[in-house]
């Protein structure tokens, strides 16, 4: 049951935010290279981090973001303090400033920022072959702290299609130089945005590139994205290694997964004799419905001599 204490937390940070959200609409009118939004702090999970979210809406712009961020960050600002404090700090971007202010109440709490755009951030971008970077653009650049650092060494590893918002892509799902390079390292070319961005999305990482090519394959990079999706994982593939099937082509691979090939699968089949069924085949039974129930009930009418190929052309026909 939660104690009294945490929900007396939990209740005062949803004070502190509804009145957050009171003052920024009273913030609206200010000048036009400014922009007015609520914060909100509340405890993390590592050690020397606090969760911090910026929020921003408007009629034509909404923005939410939430990341752990060092206390350090956060000049001025005593986290430790117990009891209830007013807090002023800055967070300085090369896309702007961060001005906020409001209340922390044991560490957390919530409060307004205000917004000033950085005006030498667009001409410096520009100089980098960054352009098209607007308003809003810029604003979410300055919160995801897209800076002239790190769009240069972006521009330095040579990635095609690599504009404005792939590089804002590229800060939300943490694609940097390392990541890049230790792609690389694992084999991969790792020049296309699109697919930095994929790998990321989907955990096509360099210890699964490592694991695939010491198998023994050469999976291009769609490859390794597709078995991703569909969960061919080592694990995966060394289960299937431990009943024979080593080695099976990576389309084949990913049509297990699809299918639902597993190992259980494979191990009930050959329990009724069946002893390591073709790959085509077991995908074949996982389509046309041959599960261990049918092969079952198949062997109980007599017919324990059919064989995978019969009892797919069985169900094919609609025999139950």
């Amino acid at each position: 049951m939660e104690d009294i204490a945490a929900m007396n937390r939990r209740h005062a940070l949803v004070a502190y935010v509804l009145i957050a959200c009171a003052l920024v609409l009273g913030l609206i009118s200010r000048a036009a290279d400014t922009r007015s939004g609520s914060w909100a702090i509340t405890r993390s999970d590592e050690p020397g981090k606090v969760s911090f979210a910026l929020m921003y809406h408007s009629t034509h712009n909404n923005s939410n973001h939430q990341s752990d961020w060092s206390t350090s960050e956060f000049h001025g600002v005593d986290f430790v303090k117990p009891g209830k404090q007013e807090v002023k700090f800055t967070i300085a971007r090369d896309a702007g400033r961060f001005d906020c202010e409001g209340y922390l109440n044991d560490g957390e709490g919530a409060g307004v920022f205000h917004f000033a755009a950085e005006p030498q951030y667009l001409s410096q971008m520009s100089a980098l072959g960054f352009n098209g970077i607007d308003v809003d653009k810029q604003f979410s650049m300055a919160m995801l702290d897209v800076s002239v650092a790190f769009a240069k060494e972006l521009k330095a590893a040579n990635v095609r299609g690599l504009d404005t918002d792939k590089l804002i892509a590229f800060r939300i799902f943490n694609v940097n130089r390392e990541f890049i390079e230790s792609m690389r390292k694992a084999g991969l070319q790792a020049t296309d945005a699109d697919k930095l961005v994929a790998f990321r999305i989907h955990g096509v990482s360099p210890e699964l590139v490592a694991f695939v090519h010491s198998a023994g394959y050469q999976a291009d990079e769609d490859k390794l994205v597709a078995m991703r999706i569909h969960g061919v994982s080592p694990e995966f593939m060394q289960q299937l290694k431990k009943d024979g099937y080593d080695h099976i082509d990576l389309d084949k691979l990913i049509a297990f997964r699809i299918h639902g090939v597993s190992p259980e699968f494979i191990e009930k089949v050959e329990s009724f004799g069946y002893k390591h069924p073709e790959p085509d085949q077991l995908i074949a039974m996982r389509i046309h419905g041959v599960s261990p129930e049918f092969i079952s009930d198949m062997q109980s009418r007599g017919m324990k001599n059919l064989t995978i190929d019969q009892l797919v052309n069985l169900r094919i026909h609609g025999i139950d």
